[in-house]
């Protein structure tokens, strides 16, 4: 049997998903997750190779109307990200009305001219009834090569899943290690969990104003020693960070502790700090410095 091997990107609205099901087909958790909307920020490519196919996911930001110079980037970034894709993952919450956000992003679908899956998720949410109804309702809509239900966070259908997509790859050798699993620097994961955590605690005013900065990462024996600071744009964000006598800091600081730990597999001595810089969002130098950077 031939080996084969390509880029499946990953579309749809904040909050449908993606990053639960890219950590699910990959079997390693690679991408930050929280039921805070356009948590993802940067294209994120994960690996899943077998012994016949290499699958390389590629997640992006989801679709939303930008409101700063960050979310601009954001927004350009889907679209370069899903520009080489082999085949496209179109992800829909199936527990969400349709709604103006998916009218948009079908009418936008033919500008990929690849294969298209939609990929119905959150079944464990529905009656039978409506996710027949659902189905129906989407392939009325739309030529999707494949309608694919799915449950990301019970793992329910992800190997019928797979099975279809790979008639979809190109015969290829693979791009990646067998054992590679993400495209991701081992900073970039880091500063990551850190945010996951900040934004998964906090309070609504905080989280889209949260970036990490990694001011160290070094080893003393086998503890591994890091200092971090959290990056916010008003004063009272970084009050609620820190909280009543340090109390949110420490709190933010043990949860990422506990997740960098299994990444770097072995004890962390973190440090984390706040540092207020107003209205860095819409700075395109700062934002290239937090590492975020145009893209397309």
């Amino acid at each position: 049997m031939s080996f084969r091997c390509g880029f499946i990107g990953f579309l749809g609205r904040p909050n449908t998903g993606k990053s639960t099901l890219l950590n699910a087909l990959v079997g390693e958790k690679i991408a930050i997750t929280t039921d805070r909307p356009q948590t993802t920020r940067n294209i994120i490519r994960g690996v899943h190779t077998t012994s016949d196919t290499q699958y390389i996911f590629v997640d992006v930001p989801g679709i939303y109307k930008p409101r700063h110079k960050l979310g601009a980037m954001m927004y350009k970034s889907i679209y370069s990200g899903l520009a080489d894709a082999d085949l496209i993952y179109y992800l829909v919450d199936g527990s969400r009305r349709f709604g103006r956000e998916e009218e948009a992003i079908i009418a936008s679908l033919d500008h990929f001219k690849k294969p298209v899956f939609l990929i119905l998720n959150k079944i464990d949410l529905l009656t039978k009834k409506q996710l027949l109804d659902l189905l129906e309702s989407y392939a009325a809509r739309y030529q999707f090569s494949e309608l694919i239900p799915i449950s990301a966070l019970k793992q329910d259908n992800l190997q019928t899943l797979l099975e279809v997509t790979r008639r979809y790859l190109p015969e290829s050798s693979p791009y990646y290690p067998s054992e590679q699993k993400a495209e991701l620097s081992e900073s970039f994961r880091i500063r990551e969990l850190i945010r996951e955590k900040a934004v998964a605690l906090t309070m609504e005013e905080v989280p889209h104003a949260v970036a990490v900065v990694l001011d160290q990462l070094s080893k003393n024996r086998d503890t591994y020693l890091l200092d971090a600071t959290i990056v916010v744009e008003r004063d009272s964000q970084k009050a609620i960070l820190i909280g009543k006598n340090g109390s949110m800091i420490r709190e933010i600081g043990s949860a990422a502790r506990k997740d960098i730990e299994a990444l770097l597999g072995g004890p962390v001595f973190l440090q984390l700090f706040v540092r207020v810089e107003k209205d860095w969002r819409n700075k395109p130098g700062r934002l290239s410095e937090l590492g975020y950077t145009e893209l397309g």
